[in-house]
């Protein structure tokens, strides 16, 4: 009697076993997946505005005759300018390179030349533009970099150079803070019949810019 209870015991132990084997099992649910951040670039295309101050030489020399130099004054020093800029960046790990075009209003005056016959006042070239490599190091969102390159008004050209510091305070909007030195070549304008030769004009701009920024990533 006592061999066929521990024979029934042994049975229902095993069925039991047998059907917890066939039951689900309990896992764990899998963790969630967190996608990393996106790393900030300032590679692609931006467009912006600018607005700031300039001014330029309070005189110009004009070439009278080969030992008489007339000297032209300036009533205005110097005043508003504001434009649009246009250009593309490229980043290279921690290195920034690029170019920028961009056409700007100025607000220079005039210049006054005195002649022993008279005087002839011209006004200042009232815009100006510039197209200019940029070359600078990134401290991820804050740019600082170097420019130079070409520049040109309606009837001069020249060169320039300058520099800036520039922060990206969103994923597509930047803004900067410039300085550049432009130097145009010489012009020619006629008095009296004769045809004299100003000198080369040069100036300063300050200005401070908002950038949209295509694709930031």
């Amino acid at each position: 009697m006592k061999k066929i209870l521990l024979a029934s015991v042994a049975l229902f132990g095993f069925a039991g076993a047998a059907s917890a084997a066939d039951l689900p099992m309990r896992a764990a649910p899998p963790a969630p997946i967190v996608a990393a951040a996106p790393i900030f670039t300032w590679t692609g295309f931006y467009v912006g505005v600018n607005a700031g101050y300039g001014w330029n030489d309070d005189a110009e020399d004009i070439v009278f005759d080969p030992t008489t130099t007339i000297v032209g004054d300036s009533d205005e020093d110097g005043g508003f300018i504001g434009g649009a800029q246009i250009g593309y960046n490229y980043q290279i790990g921690s290195f920034v390179v690029g170019l920028e075009g961009d056409i700007q209003y100025a607000d220079f005056g005039s210049v006054t030349y005195a002649f022993p016959t008279g005087t002839v006042t011209l006004d200042s070239e009232d815009w100006f533009g510039t197209a200019r490599a940029r070359a600078g190091v990134a401290f991820d969102r804050a740019l600082i970099y170097a420019t130079g390159g070409f520049a040109f008004t309606d009837n001069r050209s020249g060169w320039t150079l300058g520099g800036g510091l520039e922060y990206a305070f969103t994923n597509n909007l930047s803004a900067k803070i410039e300085g550049l030195y432009v130097n145009l070549d010489e012009d020619d304008f006629d008095f009296d019949g004769v045809t004299y030769s100003t000198g080369e004009s040069d100036f300063g701009v300050v200005r401070a810019g908002l950038n949209f920024r295509f694709g930031t990533y």
